[in-house]
C-alpha cells in the first residue's frame, strides 16, 4: 500500500479513499445499517439470519438491507440452500465504507456525523460484555487542528495497512475498534 499522487492512501486491491456520496452517507446515518455491515464483512448473512444476530424483525432487517444495497455498500452473494432445503439469499459487504471520507459530504467541512457509529459500537460492546476488551488508551491531549488532522492521519495509515491486508489473517480471532477523539463539554 502506498500513498497515492493527490495524498490518498491505496490499498493492495487499489482502492483509495475517497470522498463519500449523500447516498453513502445517509446509509451510514443508522446504527442498525452500521452492525448490519460489519455483521456481512466476514461472512454472507441472509436477512433472517442478520435480523437473529440483531434481535430485530427480518423485515426490519430487508428495509435497512435495501438502503446498503442501494447506495453500493452491500451487495448480494449468490443464492444458496438453506438446511430446510429453501432458497436464501445472503448479503455481504463491499468493504467500501473503510475507504470513505466523510468531508465535505452534502457541502460541510465538517467530520462525519458520528451518532450511528458510536451506537453501533455501544450496542456491539455491550453485547460482547466488558472481558472481551483487549486493549484500549485513554488520554487528553491539547491538540490544535493541524495537530487533530495529522494525528487522525497517522492513527488512519496504521489502520490502513492493517484493513488492507486482514485478508491474510482470516484464521484468526475477529477484532473490532474504534478511534475517537472528542472536545470535552467544559472547553
Amino acid at each position: 500500500m502506498g500513498e497515492l499522487e493527490d495524498g490518498h492512501e491505496a490499498d493492495p486491491a487499489g482502492r483509495r479513499r475517497r470522498p463519500a456520496t449523500v447516498r453513502e452517507a445517509k446509509a451510514l446515518a443508522h446504527p442498525l445499517r452500521v452492525r448490519i455491515l460489519r455483521l456481512c464483512l466476514h461472512r454472507e448473512l441472509t436477512n433472517k439470519e442478520i435480523a437473529d444476530r440483531l434481535d430485530t424483525t427480518p423485515g426490519t432487517v430487508l428495509y435497512h438491507v435495501r438502503q446498503l444495497v442501494d447506495a453500493g455498500l452491500l451487495v448480494a452473494a449468490p443464492v444458496r440452500t438453506g438446511a430446510s432445503g429453501a432458497l436464501e439469499k445472503p448479503y455481504r459487504s463491499t468493504g467500501e465504507t473503510w475507504w470513505l471520507s466523510f468531508t465535505g459530504v452534502g457541502g460541510e467541512s465538517e467530520s462525519p456525523p458520528a451518532a450511528a457509529p458510536l451506537a453501533a459500537f455501544q450496542e456491539e460492546l455491550g453485547e460482547a460484555g466488558p472481558e472481551s476488551v483487549r486493549t484500549f488508551s485513554r488520554f487528553a491531549l491539547h491538540l490544535s487542528d493541524e495537530d487533530v488532522a495529522e494525528l487522525d492521519r497517522r492513527i488512519v495509515a496504521v489502520l490502513d495497512e492493517f484493513v488492507a491486508t486482514d485478508d491474510q489473517r482470516r484464521d484468526r480471532p475477529l477484532h473490532s475498534g474504534l478511534f475517537v477523539l472528542h472536545r470535552p463539554a467544559e472547553y
